[in-house]
């Protein structure tokens, strides 16, 4: 997750001038990631009609704001990938948010997700809806708004795997994963998960060995399912909020949360063929099928990465650590990126030797790749940023509180 192939047309220097392709503004506010495909790129925004508070950058208390009173409209943009030009914008849902949020958060916090013939836009207190690549709503799918921990709204993304789209909703009132076919929309299973309370980490599609399983981190239990929706295995042991993305490498699957206030904000490094409950017992940190832990290394928004041998964590609160993949072995422990900034909610990413990390302020650190830890290099937008952002055909997408530029080498 967040590696792609080496490609010495990427960029590492940029500015809000310098290796912009383009720059195209949104309207709106969201914090969901560009999906690139063929010469389009897919985003999606909730405008509000009236005015929006202005996001307060950090980690703090106090976040939860009441449901606006303003009507908002659900859009879908579609920008060309040569110049940026909006190609077509289709609106989806127009109302009241029937819930509230974390002022952090946004009511289009969810990455859509397309397999080249239609994109799938999910917002989770309003509906899926599936479009074809011109902006046509082929089918849609509402669903009842429910409650979120504190009120935080949501953000968990949807999957697509040969032929269903994978959702999953943990809420306060009614937990659930659910299969739809891609093509109609129709319900294919429904797992209830009842209880599972508010997460906001995406499902997985962890393929080995000739098998497909659906990974479900979560607060109570991380459960992993077949393609029939029926459990496989699951064990207890993460922090109280779970949000970052899980991936395979190396044969492992890597599965962590690390809410701040906890204690607990565990690595697990999961072996494939698990069966039933395969909790860590008190003192343990491996059994049959768990290769690796780590009882304070994870994350709270932002998802690790492997790169190479290395399994790389940003902490929320600008650190930086490094481990051995394989082993969980410590490479080099928490390395302050830089005491001014604010804090980094993206993901990182890497390429060409470099690991790229992405605060709120809009500053993206290059990090050399290695057991030395180094800031080699350091790229200005001056806009608040939370996306994660994207890479496609030798560019790179990043997207700011009003804006989605498209960064390459010219």
């Amino acid at each position: 997750m967040g590696v792609v192939a080496d490609d010495p047309r990427l960029p590492d220097k940029w500015s809000e001038t310098e290796n912009v392709i383009w720059k195209t503004e949104v309207p709106g506010r969201g914090w969901s990631s560009p999906v690139i495909w063929g010469d389009k790129v897919f985003l999606t925004s909730a405008v509000s009609a009236g005015p929006e508070e202005a996001l307060k950058k950090g980690l703090y208390f106090g976040g939860e704001r009441p449901a606006p009173k303003e009507e908002h409209r659900w859009m879908v943009y579609c920008l060309d990938f040569k110049t940026g030009k909006i190609l077509w914008e289709k609106e989806v849902h127009k109302g009241i948010p029937a819930g509230p949020r974390h002022l952090k958060n946004s009511y289009a916090s969810e990455t859509p997700v397309t397999d080249g013939q239609m994109i799938y836009a999910y917002f989770g207190n309003v509906g899926v809806y599936a479009l074809d690549m011109t902006g046509k709503l082929v089918w849609e799918k509402k669903f009842p708004p429910v409650r979120t921990r504190f009120g935080w709204g949501t953000a968990a993304s949807p999957v697509l795997h040969q032929g269903r789209l994978y959702i999953v909703n943990d809420n306060d009132d009614a937990s659930w994963l659910l299969a739809l076919d891609k093509k109609t929309g129709k319900e294919i299973w429904k797992a209830d998960r009842p209880d599972e309370k508010t997460n906001w980490a995406p499902p997985f599609i962890w393929e080995h060995d000739g098998k497909t399983e659906i990974v479900t981190p979560g607060t109570v239990k991380t459960r992993s399912y077949d393609l029939d929706g029926k459990l496989i295995w699951e064990f207890k042991g993460m922090s109280s909020i779970s949000i970052p993305v899980p991936f395979t490498q190396h044969g492992l699957l890597y599965i962590t949360s690390g809410y701040v206030g906890d204690q607990n904000r565990p690595v697990y490094a999961i072996k494939p063929g698990a069966k039933g409950d395969i909790t860590l017992e008190k003192g343990q940190t491996s059994n049959q099928y768990v290769a690796w832990y780590l009882p304070q290394a994870g994350p709270y928004n932002t998802s690790p990465l492997v790169y190479k041998d290395v399994y790389y964590t940003l902490l929320d609160r600008g650190f930086f650590t490094a481990h051995d993949a394989k082993t969980g072995k410590e490479i080099y422990s928490k390395q302050r990126i830089d005491p001014a900034a604010s804090a980094f909610t993206a993901s990182p990413w890497a390429y060409n030797d470099k690991i790229f990390v992405l605060s709120e302020d809009g500053e993206t650190y290059v990090l050399q790749h290695g057991p030395e830890f180094k800031v080699i290099g350091k790229n200005m937008l001056d806009e608040l940023c939370m996306a994660t952002p994207a890479i496609a055909k030798s560019s790179l997408f990043i997207r700011t509180g009003t804006k989605l530029y498209r960064i390459g080498k010219k």
